[in-house]
């Protein structure tokens, strides 16, 4: 994550909210959209508490200022994504090798 003050509009926390209202996990916006996940929790608060009304600052997406900057962006939200489906993949390997190992008989001659 960017250790610099961005601004966001409202329409890029609306849907950072609604994200996370439809199931996706804190780590994975954060990758996602490289915010830190205390403005998820604050951002969720304050739309819940007033739906109409939240966010009516003047924010812009992100102080990106050339197209090297929105490459790196894309780049690191891309790197973000590919790492969510790298630990999905792992564990699913995980599930099945376990799966695999519990129907297989144990070796008859003492051997491994």
């Amino acid at each position: 994550m960017a250790g610099k003050n961005r601004k966001y509009t409202r329409e890029f926390k609306v849907n950072v909210v609604q994200a996370y209202e439809s199931g996706k996990s804190v780590a994975e916006l954060t990758r996602e959209y490289d915010i830190h996940a205390n403005l998820v929790y604050k951002w969720t608060q304050e739309y819940r508490n007033n739906p109409s009304g939240s966010f009516r600052g003047s924010g812009s997406v992100s102080e990106v200022s050339t197209s090297q900057d929105r490459r790196i962006l894309e780049l690191e939200q891309m790197i973000g994504r590919m790492t969510m489906e790298v630990d999905f993949l792992k564990k699913a390997l995980k599930h099945a090798e376990s799966a695999l190992a519990a129907k297989s008989p144990p070796a008859a001659d003492g051997q491994n």
